[in-house]
């Protein structure tokens, strides 16, 4: 696993209402390390490697979203966590919080942000989408942001979706606006989710104005499967 000695990281509080999360991320998306080729025999090469290691504007728009989140009794998943911002919130809610990506890197900045806030172990599984030997088992809530950066993302991703749902699920997406959306809502169609999508009310955090939606898909099957 990658130490923080092998490339250069920045620290930062981000603020999400009124509660500040110490982050530790990668210091720019230029940075690289990889030396047992651990990430490369997985198919991410060097130029994507730093991709999770940053705070894209997709993160925050999660984040924020997730503030004031109804939680209570709810099991929830972040895929494709990346800086896990989104995770480290709930689990500063004192969630039941689990992340997953598939990148190998991941768990080491998972595990040093939680230790930076203070707060529990958040539950981690590096995997990928399309494998389906997962132990996870089934959430009531799952999020992400920033999924879909190609086609044949679409069903691996919806597929793994309905996988882990709980009969009565509801998922939430951000999506900056990378023209895939609706492709992924008909496939969440056929799994039973009704779905909306939302601009988020208030940007003022980002630097820049968010052209993306809030996707959330809602499925309530608790009367059939009683």
């Amino acid at each position: 696993m990658t130490s923080l000695t092998t490339v250069r990281v920045r620290y930062q509080t981000i603020e999400i209402g009124n509660t500040d999360i110490h982050i530790c991320t990668l210091r720019d998306n230029q940075q690289f390390s990889d030396p047992d080729d651990e990430a490369l025999n997985l198919g991410i090469c060097s130029a994507s490697w730093p991709m999770f290691g940053v705070i894209w504007p997709s993160s925050l728009v999660l984040a924020n979203h997730m503030l004031d989140y109804d939680i209570a009794g709810k099991r929830i998943l972040e895929v494709g966590c990346g800086m896990a911002l989104s995770s480290l919130l709930l689990n500063h809610r004192h969630a039941d919080i689990t992340a997953t990506d598939y990148h190998p890197t991941v768990e080491y900045f998972l595990d040093r942000n939680t230790t930076l806030n203070n707060n529990k172990e958040i539950n981690f599984e590096r995997l990928d989408w399309a494998e389906d030997n997962s132990h996870l088992g089934k959430f009531d809530m799952i999020i992400g942001s920033d999924l879909l950066y190609e086609d044949q993302h679409i069903d691996i991703l919806a597929e793994f979706i309905d996988r882990h749902a709980m009969p009565t699920c509801e998922v939430i997406v951000v999506d900056p606006g990378r023209g895939r959306k609706n492709k992924l809502t008909n496939k969440m169609i056929e799994f039973g989710f009704s779905s909306k999508h939302v601009k988020p009310e208030n940007t003022t955090y980002l630097d820049l104005p968010f052209k993306g939606h809030i996707l959330t898909f809602s499925r309530d099957n608790s009367i059939q499967t009683e």
